[in-house]
This record gives C-alpha cells, structure tokens and sequence, in this order.
C-alpha cells in the first residue's frame, strides 16, 4: 500500500493546504455495551427510536479512553447504498484507525424493507427506499449525536462524518442541515447534483474521487452499477461542483491551487484560518475505498495510490468546531 503523497506534511511546509478526498452505488441487531476495539470483538449494535423507527448503529470504542472528563473526537462512517455497518468497518479500517489514534468510531445503519439488507440513506436523489419513502435520516443523525455525547465521552467540537456512495451524498447533506454538529466532512466516490442549499455555518470539507468510477462518474451524468434505478434520475454534477459547493460556502477563494502527482490530482482552495476544502481525482481508482477493501466479490479494486482513512483522519485532526 502506497504512503508516497503526503500531501498534508507538503501543506504544512509549503504553505499551501493539502488533503484528500472520496463515496455512491455499492447502492442497489441490538442494545448492547459498546465494544472496545478488539481484532476479535464481534458486533455489538446499539439502537434508538427515531419517528418511530428502530435505528441501529455500531459503536466502537478505542482500548484506552481518557480519564478526569477530558473528551475525545468522534467519526461517524456512513456505509454505501445496499450495506450496513460491518461493510463499512471492514472497507475503510476505520476501527484500527481509531485504536491508534484514540477516538471513538461510530458506524451508523440506513433503513430498509428487508429487515437490514440493501440498507440506504435518503441524501435527497439517493436511494432506494430510504429516498422511496422520505426516511428523514438527518433527524436520525442528530438524535445519535445527542445519544452518543450523553453516552460517551464525545467533544462537541470534534465530530466529523465521512461516508463512501449513498453514504457520501448523505454525509454531504449532514454537513449542509447539521453545519453546527460537524467541524469537517469528508465525502467518498459520492456527488452533488446542483439544488443544494447554502450551510448555515462554515465546515471543512474534502472529496476523493475515481477516475474510472463508473457508478458515480467523477464527470458527471447518470450514476450507474447495478442498481441503476436507486435514484430518481437527477443527473450529477462532475466532482469538481462539490468542491466548488463547499468553497463558496467556506468563503474560499474561486480559484484553486492544483497539483499533480503520479495517479492523484489535487485541488486545494485557499480558506479562512481553519477551514479547508479539497478535491482528490485519482487516475488509477473506480468505484472503491482507496487504500481499503473491496466492497465485494463483483466491485472494484481499491487503490493503492493513497490510503483514503489515513489522509481523511489527518484532514479531521487538523479541524475542530
């Protein structure tokens, strides 16, 4: 696994902010003690009631946690349309991230009408039954955050979000209706589709793109995979709008600074202090969390020309609320 694009360190040294970016269509269990993080452990879903819907959320937590109230950052990891928390852990390494690094990880569920199978996110044009049926998963998100702060020791100041396909898109619209909760987001092989609305509050955002994603085409159009139908047809907008988006939100500088090396090809837009948006286009990479696993048997192959989880937690370190 490549480690030779340390575009973070280059940022530090040359001045210029730098980190990566990636999520769409891989599209189409119950109250327990949450689990430190163990090799071994196995699932220990949580749930709550939402509207009346039982929703369900992993939880783990580092092996050490900090005594006498000092609090720690959390991430939430939104999986792919058609998979569910145990997809999600075991595509990004999240988990053995946040055991080094000593914050807690919280894999979230989307909603189904088969009992947990082909789970999605309702992001608005996306997908599948969440979107079917109006499934208002922001609410979800914001009651497992009060959840998780009252349960945990969460800083309200470090909360971040990433997610891969659907989980992007929605990670992408918690960024916009949650832009008080999270201090930086961090979209995977996802997309914008242009009726966005204005966040109400700045949040650092950076975007990993694949060049040879043909379920989210990184230029743009009708999303594709096996599941063509998951969504209602809106077309996407190329992946350089959701960078575009966010800068003009963060009241960023229209033009970026962009630099390419080897299979990676970076836009870095210049921010106010603590804030930074930033778009990663990778040659070599399609429908897959770069630097992870493979989704399944038929998806594609992750790259390796960076390691998506180590440059989305340097992103998140460096920001806080």
């Amino acid at each position: 696994m490549s480690s030779s694009i340390p575009f973070y360190e280059t940022k530090k040294m040359t001045k210029l902010s730098a980190f990566f970016v990636i999520g769409l269509l891989a599209v189409f269990n119950l109250s327990a003690v949450a689990a430190p993080w163990n090799s071994s452990t196995a699932e220990h879903k949580q749930s709550l009631l939402q509207n009346g819907i039982k929703r369900n959320y992993l939880v783990r937590l580092p092996p050490k946690l900090p005594n006498h109230g000092r609090l720690v950052p959390l991430v939430l990891v939104l999986h792919g349309g058609g998979g569910n928390a145990a997809n999600a852990e075991r595509m990004s390494g999240f988990t053995d991230k946040a055991a080094r690094e000593n914050f807690i990880v919280v894999y979230p569920e989307g909603s189904s009408r088969l009992k947990g199978k082909l789970q999605t996110w309702n992001a608005g044009h996306c997908c599948g039954y969440a979107m079917e049926k109006g499934i208002n998963d922001v609410a979800f998100i914001n009651a497992l955050l009060d959840r998780l702060i009252k349960d945990y020791p969460v800083d309200p100041k470090r909360i971040y979000a990433t997610g891969m396909s659907n989980g992007g898109m929605m990670t992408h619209k918690l960024g916009i209706e949650l832009s008080s909760r999270f201090a930086a987001i961090a979209p995977l092989v996802a997309t914008l589709f242009g009726d966005e609305i204005k966040p109400e509050h700045a949040v650092s955002a950076m975007f990993i793109n694949g060049m040879l994603d043909k379920s989210v085409p990184y230029q743009g159009g009708a999303l594709g995979g096996r599941f063509p139908n998951a969504w209602d047809g809106s077309p996407t907008k190329p992946a350089i709008e959701q960078a575009i988006f966010w800068a003009n939100a963060n009241n960023c500088s229209a033009i970026p600074d962009k630099l390419e090396q080897g299979a990676v090809i970076q836009w870095q837009y210049h921010c106010p202090t603590n804030k930074d948006v930033a778009l990663y286009v990778i040659k070599d990479s399609g429908h897959a969390w770069p630097g992870g696993q493979k989704g399944s048997s038929r998806g594609d192959e992750p790259s390796l020309s960076l390691n998506a989880t180590d440059l989305i937690w340097t992103f998140f370190k460096s920001h806080t609320k």
